[in-house]
């Protein structure tokens, strides 16, 4: 095996099991601690430390003002509207279910490309659509049953929507060219915004001593480092490195490597139900990215990493998870 290949396939492995973790980290860290201030801490967390690996490098922060302000909007839709709203949801569903959810974003890409007057082929569509009444399966009986997990799955949902809205927004907007600089602005955004949210639910209040436990500490740990720094650069490198073809078989691996680890550590048992309707969503997923990796697509600027990410970043549900 040749270095290079070695190299690859290193990255997807990565970002395969790393992101497709993410779910059960997040549903170890929240059992004891507070979701709005954990997600929180864990992106202003990452920021600071991706910023200080960049200054190491020597890679300059400094961005124009409006770049700053669009990554940081960008940071608040995706990573707190969508990434912490997961945090929320999984103190009433099982990781595996919100993997599940979250694996329908690229789906929900595609209806906001249509509803904006895009040209989506039919198999596209038609994947969509499948794709969409699987994630009607999942959601099921239990989100119209009302309680605490109705409420959960209500959240997700919500999360899964502001995520692939803000991915389809952000290749739109002017942000940082370099992708490692715009992600420190969008996960200090996102980050604060959720500070803000703990402090003004009362988390800081209800936070006790007994609460910071290793399980959940451990995970908060590995959110930050592992999902929000290494398997991101992994990704970047892929964009960069890799044909397109390979980095988006990370959209249907990493709710199966949920799936499997709920199941293997948390003794999550989906239903008959959800299981169909995540058969549905992954194989929904699978023919629209090879559908989308046929499709001829028109001359595009030049293709510097920020445009190339900026394209492709509504391709995981937690690109940052």
């Amino acid at each position: 095996m040749s270095r290079r290949t070695l190299e690859l396939w290193s990255a997807l492995a990565i970002v395969y099991v790393v992101w497709g973790s993410t779910y059960l980290a997040i549903k170890v860290a929240v059992r004891t601690l507070p979701p709005f201030l954990t997600a929180g801490t864990r992106f202003v967390g990452a920021a600071f430390v991706l910023a200080g690996v960049l200054t190491l490098l020597g890679r300059s922060l400094r961005v124009a003002r409006r770049e700053a302000l669009a990554a940081a909007g960008i940071g608040v839709v995706l990573l707190a509207a969508g990434v912490g709203l997961v945090h929320v949801a999984e103190t009433r569903i099982d990781s595996s279910v919100a993997a599940l959810i979250a694996g329908s974003v690229p789906l929900q890409i595609v209806v906001w490309r249509t509803a904006a007057g895009e040209r989506v082929s039919r198999a596209t569509l038609a994947a969509a659509v499948i794709g969409l009444g699987g994630l009607a399966l999942v959601i099921g009986p239990d989100g119209l049953a009302g309680g605490a997990t109705a409420v959960g799955l209500l959240v997700m949902l919500v999360a899964s929507i502001s995520w692939s809205a803000g991915s389809f927004v952000a290749p739109r907007l002017r942000l940082p060219s370099d992708p490692f600089v715009a992600a420190v602005y969008e996960m200090l955004g996102g980050g604060l915004v959720l500070l803000a949210a703990g402090l003004a639910a009362g988390e800081v209040a209800g936070v006790e001593a007994a609460d910071f436990e290793a399980g959940p500490l451990l995970a908060w740990a590995y959110l930050l480092l592992a999902g929000s720094v290494l398997a991101f650069s992994a990704y970047v490198w892929l964009l960069d490195n890799a044909p397109i073809s390979q980095v988006v078989t990370h959209q249907y691996v990493n709710p199966l490597v949920a799936v499997a680890l709920g199941a293997l550590i948390l003794d999550e048992r989906p239903g008959p139900t959800t299981l169909a309707g995540a058969a549905l969503i992954v194989g929904a997923v699978i023919v629209t990215a090879r559908s989308e990796g046929r499709r001829p697509t028109e001359p595009q600027p030049v293709a510097t990493p920020r445009r190339a990410f900026a394209a492709r970043r509504g391709t995981r549900a937690d690109r940052s998870a």
